[in-house]
């Protein structure tokens, strides 16, 4: 198992247009104080901002929120905006991904179909994301993350 001691970039942002900042303000926190870089492109992201983005910092991972409910329109060709940029990131997007969705199951479906490595709903806390983005890229839990997950 590889560890990586040095810090891991995250591009985060709100993709479309999108104008809530609360998600991506919370998880900017919460990944900054995990120990991530993170580059924050605020609200109303372009798919070519997430790009730009990902390429300048070389991220690791590229988080896209989003809690309108139109992140399917806002994310057909994402990841071949990211391929055609080369960037070779995790992806992952989370929020009120569709408007009245009841079946998240469903819409977990649809965005792995767009190429998104994980799909989290409104309800996540972020501790899961990181948690997630750790184990994606292979990188130990510290002492007082392993201490507070098995108490």
């Amino acid at each position: 198992m590889v560890l990586h001691t040095m810090s891991q970039t995250v591009v985060l942002g709100v993709i479309g247009s999108d104008a809530h900042v609360v998600g991506i303000t919370i998880l900017e926190q919460a990944f900054s104080a995990a120990g991530f870089d993170v580059i924050n492109l605020g609200v109303q992201t372009s798919q070519e901002e997430f790009a730009e983005a990902a390429v300048a910092h070389d991220a690791e991972a590229v988080l896209v929120s989003s809690l309108y409910g139109h992140a399917e329109q806002d994310c057909r060709g994402f990841h071949g905006v990211l391929e055609d940029a080369g960037v070779d990131a995790h992806t992952y997007i989370g929020g009120n991904l569709a408007v009245g969705q009841d079946d998240f199951e469903q819409t977990r479906a649809t965005f792995e179909e767009l190429g998104f490595d994980r799909v989290f709903d409104s309800e996540t806390d972020p501790e899961e994301a990181i948690a997630a983005l750790r184990q994606d890229l292979q990188i130990a839990p510290t002492e007082t993350e392993r201490a507070t997950i098995s108490s």
